[in-house]
């Protein structure tokens, strides 16, 4: 009893030390104003690659030119949750055939390594770390597809700058060199090569120190020289493949020769006149647009934010949506999911009957026939507008440090379920479920916002807030990101873990205890958690004025900038 009233007394102090600053306009959480530019803008999580995407919009690239060379430059600045050896995701805006377009730009597993392979290994899951988890990396394929479509300059002059930050050093930022520390020693005691391409001088980089990568440098440049086919076919997959090969694994040339990305058509539901796009599986992007579907049966900003209501509501959708997740969602070249009918009116409705709004509850998936990441999106003066997320997936990824390269490779097929019959159950040559997701607003059929948020299974629910923070709450861009954020976890994982009954909450402070109590009172588990709520980068276009603002929230090191 005295353990129950000592968390309740915390819960209580922690929410009435809401605010940090006082401001003159606008919400008092809010960090900062937003960045307002009419040419072009870039938002990322460093503010380094953020100003390398504005050089090249300024030298005339296009906004996926900026993007390319900002995503480029986090592989060297924050490989802490990116780089070369991970997946890709985008949507662009293409303002000449006023048309959006998705990217697919994630890796298969290796053709080599099958079920029953697991099974001899007496595995049950994939482990997070070595060489089974390693799938092939589609970011590069992905860079030189949006590349060869939406492109402007030369590869070579995109990644010219992030080469002479790899070779000249440059400060490590304040939540990176955290991660830093969190990551690279351990990985430096358990496999090879970790040290002597993120510790060279035997301490993991930290805030402050000049961190340089040479090593990286040589790679972009053979990459910038050689193309797409100089990652894929040429040396540094021989080098790739014979070392997860030599450690255990089994992706092979073969399996990175034969990689692509895949064009996709977005999806997308409308959210009380806003049209929400996300991508379709093999990512979870459509459970953000079944919880709006959900969530538009009711007067959200009657509620009030933050108030219990508020919270109950958003939660249960969330763990309905999060169920048919775990049942549905999978490479949908090898399963058949049921996109239209997860994301229509008709079954939101039903789902919706589910939710009581006295008490949390426990779900099933519906019955239908048949993680750490890097954000960042860029404008240009055309009104073109990209949303790209890029991630390794367990923050550096799998520990697999191909010598000589300058990266980490990822460990994203820890994300297959090894259970026999289940939609996202490991195939050999076939996509893991993803969590990163990027996002896309449009509005009478003209661009309103690109925007995404990291943070693994937080994402869509992260999705979900901006959007009803702005849509119902009417707050401003970087109001948006800066508000107090919910995470719900225990939901049935696509990897096969059953749901933790009801789950918990749990919330940033600047939630007041009044709602806390009555969440509570209604059956919740709610609590308090570090580094869970994700960072969130977003472009909002004012088409009245030819405006572009631009927000990238305090809980990461990033920046937007315009000009």
């Amino acid at each position: 009893m005295m353990k129950k009233f000592a968390s309740l007394v915390l819960l209580f102090l922690i929410s009435i030390s809401l605010f940090a600053q006082d401001r003159i306009t606008g919400k008092n959480f809010a960090t900062r104003s937003e960045v307002m530019a009419r040419h072009g803008m870039v938002c990322s999580s460093q503010p380094l690659a953020t100003q390398i995407g504005i050089d090249i919009l300024k030298k005339g690239g296009s906004a996926v030119d900026a993007a390319i060379a900002a995503n480029a430059a986090l592989g060297l600045m924050e490989p802490t949750g990116s780089g070369m050896g991970g997946d890709l995701f985008a949507i662009v805006w293409d303002a000449k055939t006023k048309k959006l377009y998705g990217l697919n730009a994630s890796g298969r597993s290796p053709k080599a390594l099958t079920l029953a392979i697991f099974k001899e290994k007496g595995l049950k899951e994939i482990p997070p770390f070595g060489p089974l988890p390693v799938t092939v990396p589609g970011c590069v394929d992905g860079w030189f597809s949006l590349h060869d479509r939406f492109g402007k300059l030369p590869m070579k002059d995109i990644l010219e700058p992030t080469i002479q930050y790899a070779e000249e050093g440059f400060p490590v930022t304040e939540i990176i060199g955290y991660y830093f520390g969190r990551s690279v020693e351990y990985f430096s005691k358990k496999f090879p090569n970790v040290k002597e391409t993120y510790m060279p001088d035997g301490e993991p980089p930290y805030k402050g120190k000049v961190f340089r990568n040479p090593m990286l440098a040589n790679t972009y440049r053979e990459i910038a020289k050689g193309g797409r086919d100089a990652f894929y076919k040429g040396r540094i997959a021989h080098v790739i493949a014979d070392f997860i090969q030599e450690q255990g694994g089994y992706l092979s040339y073969e399996d990175l020769a034969a990689h692509h990305s895949q064009w996709v058509d977005p999806v997308s539901v409308n959210y009380r006149g806003y049209d929400v796009w996300e991508l379709p599986p093999n990512g979870q992007g459509i459970a953000a647009l079944q919880m709006l579907q959900i969530l538009k049966g009711y007067d959200i900003a009657s509620m009030g934010f933050g108030s219990a209501d508020h919270i109950h509501y958003f939660t249960e959708a969330k763990k309905l949506a999060f169920e048919d997740r775990a049942k549905y969602y999978a490479d949908m070249d090898f399963a058949k999911v049921p996109v239209e009918t997860l994301i229509s009116e008709k079954y939101a409705a039903e789902r919706r009957k589910l939710i009581r709004p006295d008490r949390a509850g426990k779900y099933s998936a519906g019955e239908i026939s048949q993680g750490e990441t890097v954000y960042l999106t860029a404008a240009d003066d055309e009104g073109n507008m990209v949303s790209l997320i890029q991630s390794n997936y367990r923050g550096m990824g799998s520990g697999m440090v191909p010598p000589g390269l300058g990266f980490m490779l990822q460990d994203r097929g820890q994300l297959f379920n090894l259970e026999e019959g289940h939609a996202n159950t490991y195939e050999p040559g076939k996509r893991p479920f993803h969590t990163i997701i990027p996002a896309f607003v449009t509005k009478d059929g003209k661009p309103f916002m690109s925007f995404g948020v990291m943070g693994g299974d937080f994402q869509p629910q992260g999705h979900v807030q901006i959007l009803m923070n702005i849509i119902d709450f009417g707050m401003g861009l970087q109001e948006a990101g800066d508000a107090p954020r919910i995470s719900h976890d225990g939901s049935t994982s696509p990897t096969g873990t059953p749901a933790d009954g009801p789950g918990r909450i749990s919330l940033e402070s600047g939630f007041g205890y009044e709602a806390i109590r009555t969440l509570m009172q209604r059956g919740h588990r709610v609590g308090y958690e570090n580094g869970i709520y994700g960072g969130y980068q977003a472009i909002m276009y004012d088409a009245k004025n030819g405006v572009y603002y631009g927000a990238s929230e305090s809980r990461k090191d990033g920046e937007a900038i315009g000009y």
